[in-house]
């Protein structure tokens, strides 16, 4: 409870708000982008705030890099999912259930 994660490309936070390809899950920290498109490239790192120990932490960055040799990683459908068992709301709360479709 009180973390959040943002996503820094190439030393600038990411806007996510209105961008339909990518994707933070506040519940994995996990970035999402949909069709890689070749000014997507550069280096991702990932910053944790959490309110209640008033800390910020960056990880290390990661590179994306497109493939040179026009190959694209193939793997069947499939719905992700990370629902817990039981999700427990109080009334008048919201609740934040996440779902990715991958695959080709």
């Amino acid at each position: 409870p009180g973390l959040s994660y943002t996503w820094i490309f190439n030393n600038n936070t990411l806007d996510l708000q209105e961008d339909s390809r990518r994707f933070v899950s506040q519940a994995t920290g996990n970035l999402y982008l949909a069709k890689v498109e070749p000014w997507d490239v550069g280096n991702y790192t990932c910053a944790v705030s959490s309110t209640a120990a008033r800390r910020h932490v960056w990880g290390p960055p990661t590179a994306l890099t497109l493939r040179g040799d026009g190959v694209m990683g193939e793997y069947e459908p499939k719905i992700e999912v990370r629902f817990p068992e039981t999700t427990y709301a109080a009334k008048g709360s919201s609740v934040r259930l996440e779902c990715f479709a991958l695959g080709k």
